[in-house]
C-alpha cells in the first residue's frame, strides 16, 4: 500500500453548492444555510482506493467575483479541478465555461478538470425535467469537445456526490 496527497480546487459562481458538496463528501453533511466562502475554505479527506490512500487537499473557492483574482493561488500547482454549475441556472454554465477555458490555459497543463451539475434534486421531483435550463445532453457536448469528466450531482441528498471524488 502507498500514499498519494492530491490538490484538488473547486471552482464555479457563488451559489452553485460548491461547498455543500465538498461538505456532503468530506463528512457526509448538508447545511442549506451555509455561509459563502470568503477567500477560500481548506479540507482534507483520507480516502482508501485500491491498494492506495489518497490524501486529498480539497481547496473550496469563494464563487464571489471580488475573490476572483485570488482563484490562481489555489489552482495553481492542483492536480484536480472541479468546476461546478447550478443545472437550473443556465448563466451559471456561461461561468463554468469560463473557469474551464482559464484553468486551460494557465493551470497545470496535467491538470485533470471535471465539470459537474449541482442541485438536480430541484428537477427529480419532476418528470420532465421542470425547472432545468442546463440540459445534461448540452453540458456533455462541452465536456466532449474539451476533455472534461462530467458528473451530474445532489449536494442535498448526495446522488453522484462519492463518485465525483473517486472518479477523479
Amino acid at each position: 500500500m502507498y500514499y498519494v496527497t492530491l490538490k484538488l480546487v473547486v471552482l464555479g459562481e457563488a451559489a452553485t453548492g460548491k461547498s455543500c458538496l465538498v461538505l456532503k463528501f468530506v463528512y457526509n453533511d448538508f447545511n442549506e444555510s451555509k455561509k459563502p466562502n470568503i477567500g477560500a475554505a481548506f479540507l482534507t479527506k483520507k480516502v482508501l482506493l485500491e491498494d492506495r490512500i489518497i490524501k486529498l487537499e480539497i481547496w473550496d473557492t469563494s464563487g464571489k467575483e471580488r475573490f476572483h483574482s485570488l482563484t490562481p493561488l489555489y489552482y495553481r500547482s492542483a492536480h484536480v479541478a472541479i468546476v461546478v454549475y447550478d443545472v437550473t441556472k443556465a448563466s451559471t454554465l456561461d461561468k463554468a465555461k469560463a473557469w474551464v477555458k482559464e484553468l486551460q490555459c494557465q493551470a497545470n497543463s496535467n491538470i485533470i478538470i471535471a465539470l459537474v451539475g449541482n442541485k438536480i434534486d430541484l428537477i427529480q421531483d419532476f418528470e420532465d425535467d421542470y425547472g432545468r435550463q442546463v440540459s445534461t445532453e448540452e453540458a456533455m457536448h462541452y465536456v466532449l469537445k474539451n476533455g472534461l469528466l462530467f458528473f451530474e450531482t445532489s449536494a442535498k441528498n448526495g446522488d453522484g456526490v462519492q463518485n465525483v471524488f473517486e472518479e477523479i
